[in-house]
């Protein structure tokens, strides 16, 4: 079994590196929708393969998470507190956003950010501007993620600043390609082409299911891909968060049906964000996912921001070993 990380500030040291590896990490994320290739060589060259080499775990994945159609909220000067009843512009003059949305989103329709923890309604629209509402506040920060829930927006499979981390790729050890927000067998074979013709067609293919759209189009996702990632995050914003259990449970037995591997990935440990325990609910999450099948699980914010990185894979390998001893037990 797999068990991944993502990079970011709070794992920059060797110490911690050297802590989750110890712990039974096998590989690592790099959300590029943060940052780029080149930005992290120092992580790469002298921390994460280091690391890796130290740990005995000289064949660890290094995944690339690229930027692909997700829609997120553009550079900010500093975080911006935003409370219910607010009114807010994006657009220009605004809160930076990409043009899609200004395109896409009507007055009513709900933009959900951050996977969830701020929502806006749209109350007034033009081709330059949205006014929209705080229906639930917190601090809006750079970069950060944001979906239209119930529309189907138009972006391309690939940004050009994907293609200009892809043409790193082969520099610094990538092994696996995270593509966000597949919506079809479209965008796979276009990737597919793409790392074709760039001469890495040797790279994985992870084919993160993020809306209703990829659900739907799951069939012709899972034949021409190499993993399936349930992507909970904005998986969740697609659709009323109590149906989201019953969604994950389908992709994973369509999966096992398939015989194709699947990871499962966002908020496994979110609480260890900031508290070196998790709660019962978190590792109950943990063991039934691995239960269910899962060839692979992530770790995002836990490690990439977290107060505790190496504590949070500490417990999501020994929850998921526990799993998989219980379940040796019962053949």
């Amino acid at each position: 079994m797999e068990f991944y990380a993502t990079l970011g500030s709070a794992c920059t040291k060797p110490a911690v590196l050297d802590h989750m590896f110890r712990a039974g990490m096998t590989g690592a994320r790099l959300n590029l929708s943060h940052t780029t290739l080149s930005r992290c060589t120092s992580l790469l060259n002298d921390g994460f393969w280091p690391a890796a080499k130290r740990a005995g775990v000289p064949n660890a994945h290094l995944i690339l998470d690229m930027q692909g159609p997700e829609l997120r909220i553009g550079e900010l000067p500093n975080p911006i507190p935003l409370k219910p009843g607010d009114m807010v512009l994006m657009g220009d003059g605004g809160i930076p956003v990409p043009k899609t949305v200004l395109e896409h989103a009507k007055p009513g329709q709900e933009i959900s950010i951050d996977d969830s923890a701020l929502l806006l309604q749209v109350r007034k629209a033009s081709h330059n501007n949205l006014l929209c509402k705080v229906l639930r506040g917190g601090t809006l920060r750079s970069r950060k993620s944001m979906s239209l829930p119930g529309a189907q927006v138009d972006a391309p499979t690939l940004t050009q600043a994907d293609l200009d981390n892809l043409a790193l790729a082969g520099d610094f050890g990538v092994t696996h390609i995270l593509q966000p927000f597949v919506r079809g067998r479209n965008d796979l074979e276009f990737l597919s082409k793409t790392l074709r013709d760039m001469g890495l067609g040797h790279l994985k293919i992870m084919a993160k299911i993020e809306s209703q759209q990829g659900v739907e189009q799951l069939d012709g996702i899972i034949s021409l891909s190499d993993e399936i990632c349930i992507a909970r995050g904005d998986l969740g914003n697609s659709m009323p968060l109590w149906k989201l259990p019953r969604v994950q449970k389908d992709i994973a037995r369509r999966c096992r049906e398939t015989g194709r591997p699947f990871c499962l990935v966002t908020q496994l440990l979110w609480s260890m964000e900031q508290r070196p325990v998790p709660t019962r609910a978190e590792v109950s999450d943990i063991y039934n996912g691995v239960l269910d099948g899962a060839a692979s699980l992530m770790l995002t914010g836990e490690t990439a921001v977290g107060r505790w990185p190496g504590q949070a894979m500490e417990y999501l390998v020994k929850t998921a070993r526990e799993a998989q001893k219980a379940m040796n037990e019962k053949e």
